[in-house]
């Protein structure tokens, strides 16, 4: 994934308002667990204006990419609550949804607000992300959720 790129994304999250909070590896990586990834998994809260907020922000970073009007309200909102966002660079793809499921929700992720390079990016907590991952089962999630429990001492209780 290309650093330069991600900086101009959250700067334009932030630039549009956009209530969300970043999770998945590109979160892990910011607490300093590290692993490679293609993606950036994105957590919006699910509101009509908000999905509104985030066409907006990709739309500066992506030059108006016009495929970014296939990612709607009503798909976000409705039944299944993903998409996945492809753009024009290929160097990285978004996987933004609104739910995961009945186990998280923007309003239920612990997150905390980091400052890199002067932008604010809201990050899930190393716990929320223990949590997200540890009962799925993919092998990944699973080390994941182990390499989370050992750097920050995670307990399931915690």
């Amino acid at each position: 994934m290309d650093r330069d790129e991600i900086i101009k994304v959250l700067r334009a999250f932030e630039a549009a308002g956009l209530e969300y909070v970043l999770i998945g590896a590109a979160a892990m990586g910011i607490h300093g667990v590290v692993r490679a990834t293609e993606d950036l998994d994105v957590l919006i809260r699910a509101t009509a204006e908000n999905v509104e907020r985030l066409q907006r922000a990709l739309r500066q970073a992506y030059d108006d990419d016009p495929r970014i009007s296939d990612i709607t309200a009503a798909d976000l909102l409705g039944d299944y609550p993903a998409v996945r966002y492809y753009p024009p660079t290929g160097d990285l793809y978004f996987d933004v949804l609104t739910r995961l499921g009945e186990a998280a929700r923007y309003e239920t992720v612990e997150a905390d607000t980091k400052v890199i390079e002067g932008t604010r990016v809201r990050v899930a907590t190393p716990m929320a992300l223990y949590r997200l991952k540890k009962d799925t089962v993919r092998a990944i999630d699973q080390q994941d959720a182990a390499a989370l429990r050992e750097r920050f001492g995670l307990q399931d209780g915690g």
